[in-house]
Order: structure tokens, then C-alpha cells, then sequence
């Protein structure tokens, strides 16, 4: 038996050409840039800023790094700017609390696939006006309530975490499977039953890994926060912004960038455990897209 050659057209060995774009596809592209473009000029010119102050920005802004340099930590640790460094750490703690546990029974409500329209639309629109709304805001509103301090920042970042928290969670649970819940309503169990023994193990670690997620929003949150008095460290630092005691300044911005750097690190790693568990790895491209939907949910800018 001879082995008999097969030739392959001529049309085969020719690489695949480009397709040509559609219609009109560049007249909308240019379209879209020039759209784009007039948007930039017309909101540069609502600035009220010209081209010498964006030239002269770095060198002012390198001025008053020099005046920072070197730190005056101990005249900061002397006024309790360390006992300002952990009252931001509460304030950030005790608001993700109130979010998660608010948040959590919420986000079934709010679901697609467990919860009935009646329930999830009104669910949904709560969370929405709730993360319309920055944590700034809140808090303004809740000093006039409760008065100046900590208490006040806390419940300003609860109530804004349960709008976000609500959203991821509802996500994850829209996107869970559903063969545990109809195998145990196959069994006979009711709808609380199917959320705590099929939908609840499926997504409370990647819920719980949301949480850590937003412990640390919250804790730059409640740096910022002290500026207007809702406790934390953010009084300490405009207080010295105020009297221009610019090397209490570098010090106290130092501090604040070691807290979010630390609790960035423990909670990154307690989030990727938790969501990988301890039989695999994940790496950074799965951790983002675990983490994905909180790039949308800014609210004040804080996020």
C-alpha cells in the first residue's frame, strides 16, 4: 500500500484576510472622538484653571513636600495621634459591621432568581439610593443627629456599605447554582431552608471576601471623615493643615499610609484565602475578578 499525497487547495495556504469594517464604522469612530474631545475642552474650560497653573502644580506640590520633610512624629504621638489612628480602625470595623449585617438578609431579597418581583424591586432601589448618596454627606447629616465624633462616621459608612455590600452580594447570589435549592425543595424544605442549607454555603465566601474588600474603602473612608469631624485621624491632620505645621502634616500622612498599607496587605490575603480555600491557589487575575464590581460602586469617590 502506497501512501497517497493529499494536496490542499490553494485557497487553504493563503492566510485569512482582514474582514472588511462595516458602514459607516469609521464615520462613527470619528464621530465618538470628536464627541469626546469637545466633552474635555468644554469641561477644562468650567475649571477655571489655565495652562500656568498645571505647570506650576508640581513644583508648589514639591515645596510643600520639602516643608513636610522630615516628620515631627513625636510633637503628633504627643497630641494622641495614635489613639486617632486606632479610632479610624474602629470606625472602619464597626461601619463594616453594620453593613455586612444589614446588607446580607437584604441581598436575597433583592435577588433574581430566589426572590419574587414584589420584593426585589423595592430591595433594589433602596440600595441604589443608598449608594447615590457618599459617605461625606451621610455623615453631615448624621452629626446633626448624633453630634461630632467617631459614632457618627460609623454609622455614615454603615449606612453607605449596605448599598454597596447589598449589590455585590445580590450579584453573587443571582450567579450561584441553583441544583442544591431544587434538590431540597425536592425534599420537601421550605424557601428559608433552601437559602440556609443550598444558597448560604455557596456564597458566603466570596460574600465574606466583599466584606474584607470593603473594610479597606473603609478604612481610607474613615481617614477622611475626620475632616469634618466624625472621628478618626482626619482631625488630627486638618487641624495641622490649619495652623501650616507642615512636618506634623508629613507625619501624620505617614502614619494614615501605613495603616491603609497594612490592613491592605493582612485583609488581601485573608480575602484570597478565604475565597480560594486552602486546596488551590489564585492569583492576581482571579482576585480582580472577584473584586470586579466594586470599581462601579464608588459613591463619593472614597471607593
Amino acid at each position: 500500500m502506497t501512501d497517497t499525497a493529499v494536496e490542499l487547495p490553494n485557497d487553504a495556504e493563503q492566510p485569512a484576510s482582514r474582514p472588511e469594517p462595516p458602514p459607516g464604522a469609521r464615520n462613527w469612530r470619528l464621530g465618538i472622538a470628536l464627541v469626546l474631545v469637545v466633552a474635555g475642552v468644554w469641561s477644562w474650560t468650567g475649571l477655571d484653571a489655565t495652562l500656568q497653573d498645571v505647570l506650576e502644580a508640581p513644583g508648589k506640590a514639591l515645596d510643600i513636600v520639602k516643608e513636610m520633610w522630615p516628620p515631627a512624629f513625636k510633637a503628633v504621638i504627643d497630641r494622641g495621634a495614635v489613639g486617632k489612628i486606632f479610632e479610624s480602625l474602629y470606625v472602619a470595623w464597626i461601619g463594616t459591621m453594620i453593613g455586612a449585617i444589614i446588607s446580607f438578609p437584604l441581598s436575597f431579597l433583592g435577588a433574581n432568581n430566589v426572590a419574587p418581583v414584589a420584593l426585589r424591586v423595592p430591595i433594589r432601589l433602596l440600595f441604589n439610593a443608598i449608594r447615590a448618596v457618599p459617605e461625606l454627606i451621610v455623615a453631615m447629616l448624621l452629626i446633626t443627629v448624633v453630634g461630632l465624633g467617631p459614632w457618627a462616621g460609623a454609622l455614615a459608612i454603615g449606612l453607605h456599605s449596605v448599598g454597596t455590600l447589598g449589590k455585590l452580594s445580590t450579584e453573587v447570589i443571582e450567579t450561584s447554582d441553583e441544583g442544591p435549592l431544587e434538590a431540597i425543595s425536592a425534599a420537601g424544605g421550605n424557601w428559608v431552608e433552601k437559602m440556609r442549607w443550598g444558597m448560604v454555603p455557596q456564597v458566603l465566601p466570596t460574600v465574606v471576601g466583599y466584606w474584607l474588600f470593603r473594610f479597606e474603602i473603609n478604612v481610607r473612608a474613615s481617614a477622611v471623615l475626620g475632616l469634618i469631624g466624625a472621628g478618626g485621624i482626619g482631625g488630627e491632620l486638618v487641624s495641622q493643615l490649619n495652623f501650616r505645621n507642615f512636618p506634623e502634616v508629613g507625619a501624620v500622612l505617614l502614619m494614615v499610609i501605613t495603616m491603609v498599607l497594612v490592613i491592605d496587605t493582612i485583609s488581601g490575603f485573608a480575602r484570597r484565602r478565604i475565597i480560594a480555600g486552602s486546596g488551590r491557589k489564585i492569583d492576581d487575575d482571579e482576585t480582580s475578578r472577584t473584586v470586579g464590581l466594586i470599581g462601579d460602586l464608588g459613591g463619593s469617590g472614597l471607593t
